[in-house]
């Protein structure tokens, strides 16, 4: 699995034109790619990476502060665009193998304590965020 991660103010996800998700306090937003070979297991410790990742104020994590996070399902992170102009998506997992995992990070999410805001897998999102920092990393697990 593959997650973006940004520290945030605040940040919101929006579909045809509503709100599906938003966190209105500092947490983190996470964009989460999947992969053909990734398990629930996988899942699991991504959630738990996010949970106690110390890139908040202070060097805080969310678990130590009960900070929101919305996660958003992102294939795109597994484009590859080495060769030529376009980008091939042969690295991201098809939808029906995708979105139980990208659920079951929320899940593990939740089952730790978190507020987990989501975005709609598979649909088309509008994305706004104010980067607080700001602090952006990649993490693969």
């Amino acid at each position: 699995m593959r997650a973006v991660v940004q520290r945030v103010s605040s940040a919101s996800v929006v579909v045809d034109g509503a709100a599906v998700g938003a966190i209105d306090e500092p947490g983190l937003l996470v964009l989460v790619g999947v992969t053909h070979t990734d398990t629930p297991a996988e899942a699991a410790k991504l959630a738990a990476k996010l949970w106690g990742l110390r890139i908040l104020h202070g060097e805080k994590s969310c678990s130590d502060v009960g900070a929101p996070l919305l996660v958003v399902s992102q294939f795109t992170l597994y484009g590859d665009a080495r060769k030529g102009r376009r980008p091939t998506w042969q690295a991201a997992a098809p939808g029906p193998v995708a979105e139980p995992l990208v659920e079951a990070v929320c899940a593990e999410l939740r089952a730790l304590g978190a507020h987990v805001e989501t975005g709609v897998f598979g649909a088309d999102m509008k994305v706004a965020l104010t980067n607080d920092g700001p602090i952006t990393l990649i993490l693969e697990i």
